[in-house]
């Protein structure tokens, strides 16, 4: 099985990478090919809204740091997404490797990904309320969706700022193990 993972924080050794990293880590143990992508250390832009993608080229024709991390969602089994909450909503950097996904749709909005793919989300928020920023997964889960893929499971992590290497954290640990486990049967 191929891991590709997504990590969207600005702090590599945030609670957001932290978790995303253990995922991976996980994976591999249980024979998995991992391969993953820092966005805050690539050189890249967002979408520029050409739609080149749409009426001239399959794929999104920017030749940049993102380039290979777009194609490699083409071949991989699982996707981890992992992104800190910043201001309700994902990180910048998060934001603009997502809009190039828009590449995955042809002309006609079907998805040029193969079906069956499946996904993980990793969030971790400052605020401990579960029901602030609940909205960011399912708009993300929409476009999984529409991509084709089979699941897009989700693990929060609320309170980080409280929290960030103590007990709560070790549960994380512990369901992030048990996540990977039960996405690579």
């Amino acid at each position: 099985m191929k891991v590709l993972g997504v990590m969207g924080s600005p702090r590599k050794k945030g609670i957001t990478s932290t978790l995303a990293r253990r995922f991976l880590k996980t994976a591999s143990k249980l024979g998995a090919e991992v391969e993953a992508y820092n966005l805050n250390s690539m050189k890249y832009s967002g979408c520029q809204s050409c739609n080149t993608c749409k009426t001239g080229s399959e794929r999104c024709i920017i030749k940049d740091d993102l380039t290979p991390l777009l194609e490699g969602i083409h071949s991989c089994d699982l996707l981890v997404l992992a992104t800190p909450v910043y201001y309700g909503d994902v990180s910048g950097q998060f934001k603009l490797f997502f809009d190039r996904t828009f590449a995955y749709f042809d002309e006609n909005f079907d998805s040029r990904i193969a079906p069956g793919k499946q996904a993980v989300m990793i969030l971790a928020q400052g605020n401990p309320d579960h029901f602030l920023f609940a909205d960011i997964h399912p708009r993300y889960q929409h476009w999984l969706d529409s991509y084709g893929f089979e699941s897009c499971e989700l693990l929060r992590f609320c309170g980080s700022r409280q929290d960030t290497d103590g007990e709560k954290l070790h549960a994380a640990m512990h369901k992030v193990d048990e996540l990977a486990k039960l996405m690579l049967k």
